[in-house]
């Protein structure tokens, strides 16, 4: 061969028509060509190959021995190039992607059991690695290839991103199963609530109000915030070991053990939760099918058992 750049791809085809048919007429059927086009092809072929390949004989045509030579090669490269044209297929049950999904400790712990025990499952031999969702250069990850899936809320997508909406979520007031108020089976009243320390997760770390503090000042009301913490998991143990009250998502807290559940004394504004991914990843059939298992686990499990949930500002 001269050179890979001069050769045209319909060519191999018509060199492999020609050595299966060894007839040009015939070949040129399978390809839908005239037999003259057919001919020209042969031609181009025995300069680029620099061999005549096909002799005539008794009944159509023969190969050379150069032709022979090239036969099996030219049935791997084809069928290479085939490979290369078909849509790639996933079996999840022999896959080994690596899958990295992008969000709070709080969903971390929301998606682990039912998202993760269902993949191992199904998919024993997918990598899942769960990173702390970073506001600020998430789409950059994104389009580099450095996470394939975030957790957000709705004002963290953008036009250049795929976005899902995944459920609503609402809060709740937890505080320990020993506290005070639970012994004495008192009802959360708005007095109460404000009179309490509250704990609250600051998502950027350091604040100490949130929604429920806006949602307060409209009644001409006010908390107690005496403890910010930046992870979920942390404020469900300080929650265990003090008599403190937190405002948390449901998802978060339904079915924990230690912890009581109180329906705030105020209205407090929930939030959506949405899964986002790049166009990158948008039509590859094995994250397409790992997003399809989240959506379906977070669609069909109650609250306590969803597959994910991303964390609003704080409350």
């Amino acid at each position: 061969m001269k050179d890979i750049k001069s050769l045209d791809l319909n060519l191999l085809k018509a060199l492999d028509a020609l050595l299966d048919q060894r007839n040009v007429t015939r070949a040129a059927a399978r390809l839908g060509v005239t037999q003259p086009a057919m001919s020209g092809m042969l031609t181009r072929l025995r300069d680029t190959f620099d061999d005549p390949l096909f002799v005539r004989a008794q009944r159509g045509i023969e190969p050379t021995e150069r032709a022979l030579a090239l036969a099996i090669p030219l049935k791997q490269v084809l069928g290479e190039v085939q490979t290369l044209l078909q849509p790639p297929v996933f079996d999840p049950a022999t896959a080994t992607q690596r899958f990295t999904m992008a969000s709070t400790d709080y969903a971390m712990r929301a998606i682990a059991l039912p998202f993760l025990s269902t993949l191992k499952r199904l998919a024993p031999n997918i990598q899942v690695a769960l990173l702390l969702v970073n506001d600020t250069q998430m789409l950059t990850q994104l389009e580099r290839g450095v996470i394939d899936l975030a957790l957000v809320s709705p004002e963290y997508t953008c036009p250049d991103l795929h976005a899902r909406k995944l459920f609503d979520e609402h809060y709740v007031c937890v505080l320990r199963e020993g506290h005070p108020l639970v012994r004495e089976q008192a009802d959360l009243t708005l007095d109460r609530f404000c009179e309490l320390d509250h704990g609250l997760v600051s998502y950027t770390g350091g604040g100490f109000r949130g929604a429920t503090d806006e949602a307060l000042e409209k009644l001409g009301r006010q908390r107690r915030v005496t403890v910010s913490i930046k992870s979920f998991l942390i404020v469900l143990d300080l929650l265990r070991a003090s008599d403190m009250v937190s405002v948390l998502p449901s998802r978060l807290v339904t079915g924990l053990e230690g912890l009581a559940v109180f329906e705030p004394p105020v209205s407090i504004p929930g939030y959506t939760n949405m899964a986002a991914w790049h166009e990158r990843t948008h039509r590859d059939p094995a994250q397409r099918w790992l997003r399809q298992l989240l959506f379906d686990i977070c669609f069909d499990c109650p609250p306590g058992h969803a597959a994910q949930d991303y964390a609003a500002a704080p409350r």
